[in-house]
Parts: structure tokens; sequence; C-alpha cells
């Protein structure tokens, strides 16, 4: 849950990171006018999200909210980096799917130009996640070791680009999950049935209410 509010904030909630990324690669992938009219819609649901969640006592204001999502970023990639260590993957030489899942949510935060770089830049310092997704960019991304040509880099950015777009079908059916376990399996209230009286029993109703 903790990586999911990560990458809603990074890239849906962060003004300056949903302009100049989140929204215009969203954007060019649906028509006009939703185009127009989504983006806004899953920054604000990312934002509601966020606030529904995380805004608990004690934290009661967006701030405050932020700076605790930063430290648990933070936090959770500094257990990232411990687990790993030297190992090439996470269990091992072979790759799996944890690996493939952290790789998810690491290769966008790590080579995505962000204007807000915080994160970013803590992520930098642990080299070994650095590596880890290097590493899986040059083994299946087929990346040139001499060096990445302008033509090279579009390529990169379109994959990361299509990547960032998994991770976020994968994000919205965590929600959905997480929505079904939350709700418990409610029963129709019942409809009690209307009783009717007979002609004889209204009369006597009747009488009764005038009765003094």
């Amino acid at each position: 849950m903790k990586s999911l509010h990560i990458k809603l904030h990074t890239f849906w909630v962060e003004s300056d990171n949903y302009f100049t990324v989140t929204k215009p690669w969203f954007a060019s992938q649906i028509p006009f006018p939703l185009s127009l009219i989504l983006p806004g819609r899953m920054s604000k649901g990312a934002l509601n999200r966020i606030l529904l969640t995380r805004g608990q006592p004690p934290l009661y204001h967006l701030r405050e909210v932020e700076a605790q999502i930063y430290r648990d970023a933070k936090e959770c990639l500094n257990l990232l980096s411990n687990r790993l260590g030297t190992s090439q993957f996470f269990f091992g030489d072979t790759p799996s799917t944890l690996d493939a899942y952290v790789f998810g949510f690491l290769a966008p935060l790590y080579k995505v130009r962000f204007p807000k770089v915080q994160l970013q830049e803590h992520l930098k310092q642990l080299s070994n996640l650095c590596r880890f997704c290097d590493d899986i960019l040059s083994s299946y991304f087929r990346l040139s070791l001499g060096g990445i040509s302008p033509a090279g880099q579009e390529t990169v950015d379109a994959n990361l680009q299509k990547l960032t777009q998994l991770v976020n079908k994968e994000s919205n059916l965590i929600e959905k999950m997480d929505d079904n376990l939350r709700q418990s399996p409610q029963l129709p209230p019942r409809k009690l049935p209307t009783l009717k009286l007979t002609p004889a029993e209204e009369e006597n109703n009747s009488f009764q209410r005038l009765s003094p």
C-alpha cells in the first residue's frame, strides 16, 4: 500500500511532476476530448485516495500527509536496498515476480526527468537499486553499452512511458481489490409486509381514534 501511495503522489499529486510529465504522457494516449478531462480526474482521484487512506489523526493537513509519504517512501527504498544487498536480483541470479514488480516502480522514478527530484535523489544514492534498474534495462530493453543515441533515447522514453502506464493499470486493480476487501458484505434491508385491515377492523380503528 505504501508503494501505491508513493506512485500516486509522485506522478499524479505533485503538481510540477503532474503537469510536466504525467499529464502529457497520459493525454497523448487517449483521444480528444477525453485527453482534456481524464487526466484531471485521475489527479483528483489520486489526491482523494491518499487523503482518504492517509489523512487520519494525527495527520490532518495535506502537507503533513505528503511529509509522511516521503518518509515512508525513503524507508521503503532503504529496506529494498538492504534486502537486495550485492545480489543481482532479490532471490539470487534469476529474476522473479518481485523483481518485475519492484522494477516497475523504481525504473520510472529512477529514469524519468522529474522537476521535483527529492525522492529521485534519495534513490540515486542507493547504488545497488540503481544498478538493479540499469541491469534490467540493459538486459531486457536492448540498450547499447556504448551509449544511447537520440533515437535510442526516444525508445527508452517510450518504453518507460509504456511501463508507467502498466503500473497505473496495476495500481487501479490494486485499488479495486482494496475497496472490495474494505467493504463487508451487506444484505439488502428486508421489506416489511404491509398489513391490511379488514373492513370491520378499519371501522373499529376509526371509531377508537374518534373516541375521547
